[in-house]
């Protein structure tokens, strides 16, 4: 009896050390992979991994970003779960209180977060490419030469002139690791879907093509940014010059062509600059757009208000708003009064 008593005591103690290493083992386990380990001040941290990164390139950015609590633990289940022969780069957003394997899942996953990017008042490619650049993996070298490649704008019914019509403003959603060529891609999709029939229809009327409607449209947007209602107003006598085979005569194209945009006041001597954007030296439209025109100012021409108009100038109290006639001679005593406006604030340039 003795023995089995003994035996007994023996065998609880056995499995009495059995369950409390085991317990340890599972709570060490937990601790390491599912306890939420990372912690930080933010509700959240944004971090990129770059294209051709090694595992060691990631480990060290994320210690850099003090995101790993456990970097050691964070490597076995990375080795485990194959990830550091699986790098994938992009914008991955880090949640506060994760833990190690929904950081390792999130990483090979490749879900990234979307990057929200407002295409609005923009002049040209360089200006686009600039602010894509930093939304983007890609360099705003890289960007330009994607969409100025002959090939590709070719493929698309543009020119290098016109090409900038394309990128219709408006808010848009792109991962970090978006190709330029995707970025494209997508915009001339985005172009086609805009330019529905009703709109081509329009254009057709006016008559103009919808590059030619674009291309008005930044004229038009450069003239007026401040009061809307003017648009169709200033489109409509812009059609009428077209239509008289008149020089268009905007200030904004010569300011394009000098590519001085901190030019406020044109002076005699930017009417001879030699361009074909020089609208007071050619009739028609210049070669293609001097801005990416918003789709408020692409319907303004569309929808385009008729009128005997031929002349129009900025108010004398710089308001942003325009004097329209028909008259030459009400035109030049309305620029006398804005040259005066203009003299008195001492705005020479």
């Amino acid at each position: 009896m003795a023995k089995k008593s003994s035996l007994k005591r023996w065998l609880y103690t056995a499995l009495l050390l059995l369950f409390i290493i085991g317990g340890t083992g599972l709570y060490i386990f937990y601790r390491a992979f599912y306890y939420p380990s990372i912690r930080f001040t933010e509700k959240s941290k944004l971090i990129y991994i770059h294209t051709g990164w090694d595992y060691a390139k990631v480990l060290d950015m994320l210690e850099s970003k003090d995101i790993l609590k456990k970097p050691k633990a964070f490597t076995i289940l990375a080795g485990i779960k194959k990830y550091k022969n699986h790098i994938k780069p992009g914008r991955y957003r880090i949640m506060n209180g994760m833990n190690n394997v929904q950081l390792v899942n999130l990483l090979l996953s490749g879900k990234q977060e979307p990057e929200s990017i407002s295409i609005h008042n923009i002049r040209n490619v360089q200006e686009l490419a600039g602010i894509l650049a930093l939304k983007m993996e890609s360099d705003s070298a890289t960007i330009i030469n994607a969409i100025t490649n002959k090939q590709t704008v070719k493929k698309y019914g543009f020119n290098i002139a016109n090409v900038s019509g394309m990128f219709i403003p408006g808010t848009y959603s792109l991962l970090w690791t978006d190709s330029p060529t995707d970025f494209v891609e997508y915009m001339h999709s985005n172009y086609e879907s805009f330019w529905t029939e009703e709109r081509r229809q329009l254009a057709a009327a006016i008559p103009l093509t919808p590059l030619q409607v674009t291309t008005l449209a930044s004229i038009v947007q450069a003239e007026q940014s401040v009061v809307d209602y003017e648009k169709p107003i200033i489109a409509g006598l812009y059609i009428n010059r077209l239509k008289q085979n008149m020089p268009l005569q905007s200030d904004p194209t010569l300011i394009f062509a000098r590519g001085d945009f901190s030019i406020l006041r044109v002076r005699d001597g930017d009417k001879k600059v030699e361009s074909e954007y020089n609208t007071y030296a050619h009739t028609g439209l210049p070669p293609g757009p001097i801005n990416m025109p918003e789709p408020s100012s692409i319907d303004a021409v569309l929808h385009y208000q008729k009128s005997d108009y031929i002349y129009m100038c900025a108010e004398a109290d710089l308001s942003g708003r325009h004097h329209f006639t028909s008259s030459f001679k009400d035109q030049e005593a309305c620029a006398i009064k804005y040259r005066k406006a203009l003299n008195q604030r001492g705005i020479m340039r």
